[in-house]
């Protein structure tokens, strides 16, 4: 006969990032990528002209990871540092300050209470195309702060370096919202397919700008600083290389560099991609923009959170995800970590702040150790026994709502534990609130009668508080 005592059945050990199968649904048919605009050069010419841009950001980035690349609090490096570079790179202080922050904006170094380190772009600089582009597309997103607005009003008194920040002389609330109209400019400039008069764009840039003053019921702006703002605007993004320097001959017309304007296609599609989504993800909730991104695979998931995080302020975009994370459903607890992914640095205090809350502290450790550079796979061995179980029983909830039998009983293989039965004993000890859930739903789908048995006990101990 055959014994019908739970076997000491061996798990293998398969490491996978939580979630993955949860997020296998039955998806239908996936549409083919977009291709870019006809003329659009390949994937690694772009990479080559970021490169090229960043050049000088990424000479001192490997600097400041081998040499005493130190900042303080606030990120800026401090003088004697900045000497140091400029004499070991043959560089300006003005220089070194202008890419130390081309190098933090686009990912190539992380500061980490005052420390600076090589960011996972850096690493991956000389290999991957695509992690370049990233890099490049961050900075070009952050062109306000990598070339701040100084009025030419006011810029008496301040010491010229190159770089430097300066003063803001115009009203900020007139500044951040030529912030907001800018991307309307880019994207006309894409879609003209070649150089805009420059009175063109201001008679643009007015019309947007009157129409947000209007939305907020705000007063017409005193004088006229758009002219000064508009070139702002375009010198800003000429200086992070998404548009073509002036022609000395056409000095009143713009135009987007192939770079700029491979950016400003990307970014319509995820806007297109975002639109067509099934509630309208960007202007929706994250729980219910979560909850679409369910049913779709990690790269259009990600272009759905780009979007979305695009579409509103970072701090409460931010607040609203962790607060998704502490609902009931694990499988948009996941995703919320997922989507904080996409917003990286910006989110890291937040996320250390919800480290000591049980729901979440799984998530956010692996999150941290993840930003920190650190291997996603290996990132679970800062889990403790318990945490690491309560993780695994929590993505499992997640499976057995969202995903499919033959998933769950994967899942099993993904245990830290060595045995199913060990697994038992210590999901047993876990305290999930949806334990009971979890071993009734892997009963119901394994194929193994003995183990099928024993997840069915366990289940009914925990029900009745025998465990």
């Amino acid at each position: 006969m055959t014994s019908r005592i739970p076997r000491d059945t061996p798990l293998r050990l398969v490491p996978r990032r939580p979630l993955t199968a949860a997020r296998r649904t039955a998806t239908t048919r996936r549409p083919r990528p977009a291709r870019p605009p006809e003329g659009t050069p390949s994937i690694p010419e772009l990479a080559h002209f970021a490169r090229t841009e960043l050049a000088a950001a990424v000479r001192l980035a490997r600097w400041a990871g081998t040499g005493p690349g130190t900042a303080g609090p606030t990120g800026i490096l401090p003088d004697d540092t900045v000497a140091r570079a400029a004499a070991d790179l043959g560089l300006t202080p003005g220089q070194i300050r202008a890419a130390w922050d081309r190098a933090r904006l686009s990912g190539l170094i992380e500061l980490h209470r005052g420390a600076a380190r090589p960011g996972w772009r850096l690493r991956a600089w000389d290999t991957d195309d695509t992690a370049v582009l990233r890099g490049w597309v961050a900075l070009f997103d952050a062109w306000s702060l990598a070339h701040p607005f100084l009025d030419p009003d006011v810029q008496e008194g301040t010491d010229g370096a190159e770089g430097a920040p300066g003063t803001l002389g115009a009203d900020p609330a007139l500044v951040a919202e030529v912030i907001e109209a800018a991307p309307q400019l880019l994207s006309f400039l894409h879609l003209s397919q070649g150089p805009v008069p420059l009175d063109t764009l201001l008679d643009l840039l007015r019309q947007r700008v009157a129409e947000l003053r209007t939305e907020r019921h705000e007063p017409p702006a005193a004088g006229d600083p758009l002219p000064a703002l508009l070139d702002w605007v375009l010198d800003a993004a000429t200086d992070v290389g998404a548009l073509r320097p002036r022609d000395p001959k056409r000095p009143d017309e713009a135009a987007l560099t192939a770079l700029g304007s491979w950016a400003v296609w990307v970014k319509l599609e995820q806007i297109c991609v975002a639109a067509q989504g099934p509630a309208g993800n960007m202007e929706q909730s994250a729980e219910t923009m979560l909850r679409a991104c369910a049913r779709l695979s990690p790269g259009p998931a990600r272009a759905e959170y780009r979007a979305w995080l695009a579409a509103r302020p970072v701090a409460p975009a931010v607040a609203e995800l962790l607060d998704t994370a502490r609902g009931e459903d694990a499988l948009l607890r996941g995703l919320a970590f997922e989507a904080l992914r996409v917003v990286g640095d910006p989110a890291e205090a937040a996320v250390r702040a919800v480290v000591h809350e049980p729901t979440l502290r799984p998530y956010a450790v692996l999150w941290l150790a993840e930003l920190d550079g650190g291997d996603p796979d290996a990132a679970t061995a800062l889990l403790t026994r318990e945490e690491a179980t309560w993780l695994w029983v929590d993505t499992a909830a997640a499976v057995a709502d969202h995903g499919e039998d033959a998933l769950l009983v994967s899942h099993l293989e993904t245990a830290v534990q060595g045995s199913v039965p060990g697994l038992l004993q210590e999901v047993r000890r876990a305290g999930h609130p949806r334990t009971v859930q979890v071993l009734v739903a892997l009963a119901a789908a394994h194929p193994d009668p003995a183990l099928a048995k024993a997840m069915r006990k366990a289940a009914f101990q925990v029900h009745t508080g025998e465990a």
